[in-house]
């Protein structure tokens, strides 16, 4: 008969909501002004002047419990909008440069195709190129018309 097991007990480190370092705030509850990284993004904005998060989000689990403060790892940091900037846009050599990358994976060594997609690193080529599987000619771009312009985008 197999033995039970032990039942380990994670150590919880528990700070009273009093002593936290930042404010928290619930889901819903959050002022206006304060917003985490994802909604910065979506915003067209990066984080700019923030130094740091000024505030804490707290997870759906800490809901429950109004007396403790949040330490867990789904809780989120809330910045401040006013100090946020405008995301740069890239410039047309760092577009290329990406693209450069971009198109070094996504070539297959054999028969220089691009392909819309990464190929794998284990394979080193197109599946036609490794076992002779037909390609979709929509999964791949066409040959560039020149050789001035060969950016994707």
């Amino acid at each position: 008969m197999p033995r039970p097991r032990k039942k380990r007990r994670r150590e919880v480190n528990r700070v009273p909501r009093s002593d936290a370092l930042l404010p928290e705030y619930d889901r819903r509850t959050v002022p206006e002004g304060l917003v985490t990284r994802r909604q910065l993004r979506d915003m067209g904005l990066s984080p700019g002047d923030n130094d740091g998060p000024v505030a804490i989000l707290r997870c759906k689990l800490c809901a429950t419990r109004p007396q403790w403060s949040c330490t867990h790892p789904t809780r989120g940091f809330l910045l401040r909008v006013d100090l946020a900037k405008s995301k740069r846009t890239p410039t047309l050599a760092q577009e290329r440069a990406l693209d450069q990358a971009m198109a070094a994976r996504q070539t297959c060594g054999q028969c220089g195709r691009r392909f819309y997609i990464c190929l794998s690193k284990k394979l080193g080529c197109c599946l036609e190129c490794f076992d002779g599987t037909p390609v979709d000619p929509n999964s791949y771009m066409a040959p560039p018309a020149s050789s001035t312009h060969r950016l994707a985008a």
